[in-house]
């Protein structure tokens, strides 16, 4: 009797056999359960809700600035710019500390609205922030 050898990933065979091998049956042909078979096609998914509030607990937890610095600063001085009293003068220019400041009042007061809209929606029995 000719000897089997074990192959990772693969199936134990003839080490000797020339037969070629053949591709696996699919998984509702062989008698499998039809939930290895979705498994294997769908990516997995989250419930509603829940990536929500593992990202808000991330953001508690951080001290981190949540808008990027070079888009915050590029916005600052377009409008800078635009509300410049006198062109002959030139662009303004701002100190890194200066545009820093900014962007942790810019930010501290955006999430502050945000928990006082989000206070309101949640009082008129609503989960979703709407415009008014």
């Amino acid at each position: 009797m000719p000897r089997r050898t074990h192959r990772v990933g693969g199936s134990a065979q003839d080490s000797s056999s020339s037969r070629p091998q053949r591709a696996p049956a699919p998984a509702a042909a062989s008698g499998q359960g039809g939930a290895a078979a979705a498994a294997a096609r769908k990516p997995h998914r989250f419930r509603p809700g829940t990536v929500a509030l593992r990202e808000i607990r991330k953001f508690q937890r951080s001290t981190d600035l949540l808008i990027r610095k070079l888009p915050f600063a590029r916005v600052v001085r377009e409008i800078t710019q635009t509300y410049n009293s006198t062109p002959a003068e030139g662009d303004k220019r701002w100190q890194a500390e200066a545009l820093e400041a900014l962007q942790q009042a810019c930010e501290y007061y955006l999430v502050h609205l945000f928990e006082d809209a989000n206070l309101c929606a949640i009082h008129a029995k609503r989960v979703t922030i709407m415009v008014k």
